[in-house]
């Protein structure tokens, strides 16, 4: 038993110092020559003939309107989930849960000329942050080669998909530009058009039809986080068994 406990905290402790080595690196973005800059194009954008249809998620019943259809290929630079605990928005306050994910996503100049490199993005409830050390780098930067997409998903596969993109990740999903409400308590919120708006009502909404990870970023080191992870939680799960089922000695 004294062997086992001393290997379940060597385990333990090891893993964590993995993670934490790792952490910080798996979703650094890669440089530009990592991606195909030929599938990295303007979004593709038409007039839909979809008619409105409505569908359910979280108990909620939603009534989609498509306004185009809609394909982008992207590089992830930053994502937030509706269930996350800083977002109370989505589905405290808004009955959202049909908007599981919002991804930033990047294409065209702004990752030929790896001015990304130079920034840092992050997202809150519902907006994506550019910030670039120096003027320079902010006039390289094309805010029409960016944009926030509300991710609208009724699909178990599609979810899993969306999901598994990470920061640095090159994606390519195909589905509607649309505006959506909720009847049953008054939510409702529209889509961008076009790429040169900005501020509010700016991000596009997408009820998606297809999602895939065209090129997946670090993977190395993800692996290794994952495994160490994999590794951490069954060391502590060993652990705190050994603790609660081993009788205490008393020496005299």
């Amino acid at each position: 038993m004294i062997f086992l406990e001393s290997l379940f905290k060597r385990l333990l402790t090891l893993s964590l110092l993995i993670m934490g080595g790792v952490f910080f690196y798996k979703d650094q973005l890669p440089a530009p020559d990592f991606y195909d800059i030929n599938l990295l194009e303007e979004p593709l954008q038409q007039e839909t003939g979809q008619a409105p249809f409505t569908t359910q998620a979280g108990g909620q019943t939603y009534t989609i309107t498509p306004k185009y259809d809609y394909e982008l290929h992207g590089v992830v630079v930053s994502y937030n989930n509706a269930d996350s605990i800083t977002d109370i928005w989505h589905h405290k306050r808004w009955q959202d849960f049909l908007n599981e994910r919002d991804l930033c996503v990047i294409w065209g100049e702004n990752v030929k000329s790896g001015v990304y490199k130079q920034m840092r993005f992050e997202n809150d409830s519902w907006t994506c942050w550019a910030y670039w050390p120096d003027s320079a780098t902010g006039q390289l930067f094309k805010f029409n080669s960016l944009s926030n997409n509300h991710v609208l998903i009724d699909n178990a596969q599609l979810r899993k998909s969306l999901m598994n993109s990470e920061i640095g990740d090159h994606i390519r999903f195909k589905g509607v530009l649309a505006e959506y409400a909720n009847k049953a308590n008054g939510f409702y919120r529209g889509t961008s058009n076009n790429r040169d708006d900005t501020g509010n009502g700016a991000c596009e909404t997408v009820f998606l039809n297809e999602f895939e990870i065209i090129k997946k970023a670090n993977p190395g080191l993800r692996r290794v986080y994952a495994v160490a992870k994999g590794i951490a939680l069954f060391a502590l799960i060993g652990f705190l068994l050994l603790f609660f089922t081993t009788p205490f000695r008393i020496k005299s």
